[in-house]
Parts: structure tokens; sequence; C-alpha cells
């Protein structure tokens, strides 16, 4: 899918009257798992929902990060939805206009733009227990809702460091995920800081037009090599004529990634092997001995992000590239210093520092039983029912939810988990008479403390690193410890012996349909 297709005008929550709106769901986030939250929510035969997005247009992820060379490390055929294949993917390994134009047609061929409402942000979520609903405040209004789907996902929120003198750098200062579009860095000296997955792209695609690139690593990442290629005319004909094909070729890309799980959660030592290719790669991309120590990690490969690339090494070789293996620590005028005391020059600084991933910032922002906010019940660490729910808080359902994360497959066979379970949930109150539901504190306790178990063993622990996947205590509240398939078992219906069901005592005034 090259190209958006053609829409007709969005519709905007100041179309709403100002009168508060009451709706069955209320979905936070138009990515894949807003997006995908909608489809099955109509397919269950929910209408009444919306779909509140801060930004005005959706894509979440990756509407957000637009920079020089984004791309998915997932195959496209694999990162997409089951119930909306894509057969003219252009390459193996997509790139992100091509991916934020599957997603446009996803709202449309599924018929979700009536229900999306941009620009409006989401101020506060709290829980109305006289009412058994949520009161939704946001920057264009009110809405209240039966249950909220929470799907603004773990990468929505940038982390950017807090430098002595930052504030004072006379150039341009920008995060990955918003990137200074109007900036021309072409002959800049460029300072990069972070060697992660947004820098092994980022660095080969700017590297060749600025005058000096200078890049900060704080660690190594293991680099494999990246197996894209232009998928053929006549691939993508049999794909679109004789549908099964591309069905399975997704199983078969399916079936290679769940093979690999049991190195990652189960047997690290089998990794050795997948570690000697990287090590070969990094010798075939970097012909100096000083430059390839450091860039050679120290840990067992998979205990971080495995970055895939075929530029990124030749560009960090290249003569207008230094690498400074020492975190940036100060910025003094346009001198950027780290924390070894080597210094550089820079007319901009680019920041590939990730994002508030185990310190939600929508947490702070939810408030449930008594009053009770979402930031301080994760004081300790983040933890849900099968990544779902959290007792405190009912009908409050998440999307990517604690310990749901992948480290060698797509992220959206799990929203599609997810999302099931949450459907199951909603169709579940309904038969039971009931209209709400949390989980118990034992069995939300039992599940996490059976996650965390599982979790010993996996390379994420057991690698020697530490990661954007461990949280203040070095607690794995992100990734999920075991299979794809083991944890569509596990969703795939709810479990009424590990909730407490609630019924609506007081009358609910007439409100406004949204």
């Amino acid at each position: 899918m090259a190209s958006s297709p053609k829409r007709t005008k969005q519709p905007s929550a100041l179309d709403d009257p100002p009168a508060t709106r009451h709706v069955r769901v209320a979905v936070i986030g138009s990515g894949f798992g807003g997006l995908g939250a909608g489809v099955r929510l109509r397919r269950a035969g929910i209408t009444d929902f919306v779909i509140l997005e801060r930004a005005d247009s959706l894509g979440g992820t990756w509407r957000d990060n637009s920079y020089p060379g984004c791309a998915c490390d997932v195959p496209s055929h694999l990162y997409s939805f089951s119930f909306a294949p894509n057969p003219e993917w252009p390459r193996s390994f997509s790139h992100q206009p091509d991916i934020r134009a599957y997603l446009e047609r996803v709202a449309d061929t599924f018929g979700l733009r009536p229900h999306l409402r941009f620009n409006t942000e989401v101020t506060e979520l709290r829980w109305e227990q006289e009412h058994t609903r949520w009161r939704v405040s946001t920057g264009a209004g009110v809405w209240t809702a039966d249950a909220v789907v929470s799907a603004s996902g773990p990468l929505a929120d940038p982390q950017m460091p807090d430098l002595p003198g930052l504030a004072e750098f006379p150039g341009r200062v920008f995060h990955s995920s918003r990137w200074d579009h109007d900036f021309d860095l072409r002959g800049k000296r460029v300072a990069m800081v972070g060697t992660g997955a947004s820098a092994a792209q980022i660095v080969p695609a700017i590297q060749p037009v600025v005058g000096r690139l200078t890049v900060f690593q704080r660690t190594p990442a293991w680099v494999l090599p990246r197996a894209d290629r232009e998928i053929s005319v006549l691939e993508k004909w049999l794909h679109s004529k004789v549908p099964p094909t591309g069905m399975l070729r997704r199983a078969s890309v399916f079936a290679m990634r769940e093979l690999q799980v049991g190195a990652f959660t189960r047997r690290p030592g089998a990794l050795r092997v997948v570690q000697q290719m990287a090590v070969r790669n990094l010798e075939r991309g970097i012909a100096d001995p000083q430059l390839r120590a450091r860039l050679t990690p120290d840990y067992r490969i998979g205990c971080k992000r495995i970055l895939l690339s075929n530029t990124f090494y030749p560009a960090l070789a290249a003569p207008n590239a230094e690498v400074i293996t020492s975190p940036l620590a100060e910025v003094r005028g346009s001198t950027l210093v780290a924390a070894d005391g080597s210094e550089a020059e820079a007319d901009a600084i680019v920041f590939g520092t990730g994002f508030h991933v185990t310190d939600l910032p929508i947490a702070e922002r939810v408030f449930g039983i008594g009053g009770h906010s979402l930031a301080e019940e994760w004081k300790g660490g983040m933890e849900a029912l099968r990544g779902s729910t959290v007792h405190g808080f009912p009908n409050l359902f998440f999307v990517i939810g604690p310990n749901t994360g992948l480290g060698n497959s797509s992220m959206i066979l799990m929203i599609e988990s997810q999302l099931n379970y949450i459907v199951d949930a909603l169709k579940t109150l309904e038969a039971v008479g009931a209209t709400a539901m949390q989980p118990t504190v034992r069995a939300q306790r039992h599940w996490n403390l059976e996650v965390q178990h599982r979790m010993q063993r996996t390379v994420w622990l057991t690698g020697g690193c530490r990661s954007w996947y461990l949280d203040s205590e070095g607690r794995n509240s992100v990734a999920w410890p075991g299979s794809t398939s083991a944890f569509r078992r596990a969703t795939r219906r709810v479990d009424l012996a590990e909730y407490e069901l609630l019924k609506r005592t007081a009358p609910v005034a007439q409100e406004v349909a949204a």
C-alpha cells in the first residue's frame, strides 16, 4: 500500500455538542491497538464507542515516528492484522509511510472514521463509583463510558534526558519520534544520542548528507543483517488473486518466530549461534579493530533488543562519523561533553533515548475506586491480570499492557489476543447481567508471581545487560516470557473465577449520545 487512500473530512470532537456524551466504550489511542479495538467492537455488534486521539490524525507510533529511514523490523506480512491482510506490501520489511497508509486503509475499510475524535487528549479518567462508569475528561469535552480501552501504547511519550546546559544549546534539539522536518541537516554537525533501534535507522539515513556526525553510545547493541528486499509484482499479484498464498506466507513467518521463542525465554544458551552471526556481521561491517572493539557488546545477544541493519556499521565507520563510547553528560554552548570528558561540537542534537515505558504517563491521570491513582498502584512496578486488567480499576482494559511485549515477533499478534479477551469480557458482562468487573487481588497476584517466576530464566534477566524492559527496581514489567501462542491461549476467554462483578446501584441521568 504505497499511498494513503483518499479521505473525506475528519470528524472532530468539536463537531459534537458541548454536553457530556455517554458511550458504552471509550478507546484511547488510534494506533494498531485503538483501531484494532474499534474493528473488534464493531464485529461484536458494539457500535456505541468512540476513539479518542490526542493528535490530529491516526497512526500512533507510525504517525509519530517519521524520522529518516524509519521502518519496521518485523516482516510485513506478519506485522498486520489477521483480519486485514495486505497483498500490496512493497518490501519484506515495510517503511513507515506504507505502514501508516495501511492503518488509514483499515480505518476506511472497517468504518471507523465516524468513531474517531482527533485533537482530543485524555486529561483524566475517573471512576464514578455511584454510577459504575468512567468519566473521561479531555481537552475537547467530557465523555462518560461503561468501559475504557487504553490503547495509548508504551511507545507514545518520548523520554528526554535532563542534561545541564541543554536548555541553552544554540542549535536544534529534538527526539527521534518528534523529528524536525523543517531543519535541513545537510552540511551540519549533528549529534545522535543513543544507539538503539531508531538510531540504527537514522544514522545510515543522515550520515551521507551531514557535515559531521557524532554518535554518543552508552551501550553497544548486537546487530544482525537485515534480509530486506522488494516484493515482486508477481508475488503481489499472487497474494491478491490467491489469498491463501498470503496466509501461507504469514503462517510460515509466524512459525519461524515461534520456534525462536524458547531461546529467549527458556534456553538463553541456545543464542550463542546467533551471537556468532552477529560477531561475523560486525567483523564484515567494521574494519578498524579499535572501533570494532568499542562496538562489541559485553552481554548476551537478546538481552537488549537485537537490531537489524546492513548499513549501520558502514555509516559508523564513515570518515565523517565518530563514535563516543560514553553517554552525553553536559552541554556547554554548542559543545557536547560526554561522561568520560570527550567533547564534540554540534549544530543539532537528535535524542534516540526511548520512551516512558515502565512509567506510563497516562497512569498519573487514571483514578479508580476511592480516587486511588493508577500511578500510585504501580509505584512498586506495573502489573495487571493477563496484561489487561488491574484490581481497583473496574472495566479498564489495556492493550499492550504490562508484560505483553515481545522481543522476537509481531506485537500485532499480542494486540489481537488482548482484543479478543476484552470483547469476551464485555460480552460476558452482558450475559451475566453485571455492569463492571475487576480482577481479584488473588488472581492478579498469582498471575504476576507466575510471570515473574518464568521471567527469571529469560535472557532479559540472565543476559548481563540493563535494558528498557526493566523498571527502576530491575523488574521486567514489559516483556512476555513465553510464546505468542501461549499468550493467545491465556487470553482466549475470561475466567469469571478471577473477577469480582459489580452492578449499578444508582440511576444514570440521560446524556447526549456520542
